[in-house]
């Protein structure tokens, strides 16, 4: 009797919970084929959008891994299993490792958006948190950052989202502004001229926008002339140094001596 009291007790709970299981497989079965074209579709469209593929891998299993746990919380509850514990076990869980990493996230979460956002790309030259240099490398949680003298500099993705980030070659060209000091015994249209020529000399100097020369400031002891000039982003301090070079030449050249100068 026991026996069969055993045996009807387990038949009417198949009765009950078997047809929610047979559904709860048929959703999963059902959802996975669903991931699994939604898997190629989001590849394929984030790679038709351009973006980029330090953090395309992320995007798309950060989706799929989303849907999943959706998938297997749909099955539990078809199923009738208890959420009420596992829930709060999520939750704690959730939030001891949310302090427990909250720097960590911030960094990545700035990683993301500077991706995203683009403020700057590889290759291009930054001025960040006192350095200034080449990016060679955007991580999800730090930017490396190589100077002009060969240093290394690794920068958390946190300190470039919420800080001061100044691009220096995303225009392709940069002013070059140069300010020099005469006596007025020294003919400014004389000055004008022997600059005018090293602007000409300098190969690494950009024809448009044109240069501009004129005056500064008037001082009791002198007058002070204002250079502006432009040149590529890229190798930008080279001609600088070039075409402060070829102006000392042309100005010695032209006997036009500059405060000090023997």
């Amino acid at each position: 009797m026991k026996l069969d009291k055993f045996y009807d007790q387990v038949y009417a709970w198949i009765l009950k919970v078997g047809p929610k299981i047979l559904i709860g497989l048929v959703v999963i079965f059902i959802g996975l084929w669903f991931i699994r074209l939604l898997r190629k579709w989001l590849t394929n469209h984030l790679l038709t959008k351009g973006v980029t593929s330090s953090i395309r891998p992320f995007l798309v299993n950060l989706t799929i891994t989303a849907l999943q746990i959706l998938l297997i919380l749909g099955f539990m509850q078809i199923v009738g299993i208890e959420m009420t514990m596992f829930s709060v076990v999520i939750g704690a869980f959730g939030v001891a490792a949310g302090l427990a990493l909250s720097g960590t996230l911030q960094n990545f979460t700035s990683g993301i958006l500077i991706l995203l956002l683009k403020p700057f790309r590889v290759g291009e030259n930054i001025i960040a948190q006192g350095q200034e240099g080449t990016v060679t490398t955007i991580q999800i949680f730090f930017t490396v950052i190589k100077t002009y003298d060969n240093r290394t500099v690794i920068i958390p993705n946190s300190k470039l989202s919420n800080e001061v980030i100044v691009n220096v070659s995303r225009e392709g060209r940069r002013r070059l502004d140069i300010e020099l000091k005469f006596n007025y015994g020294i003919d400014f249209e004389q000055v004008k001229k022997s600059i005018d020529n090293s602007v000409k000399a300098v190969d690494g100097l950009l024809k448009e926008p044109v240069h501009r020369t004129g005056i500064l400031e008037l001082n009791p002891d002198g007058y002070k002339v204002l250079i502006n000039v432009w040149a590529p982003a890229h190798g930008f301090n080279d001609t600088r140094l070039l075409f402060q070079e070829r102006i000392m030449k042309d100005l010695k050249d032209a006997g036009l001596k500059l405060p000090g100068m023997v």
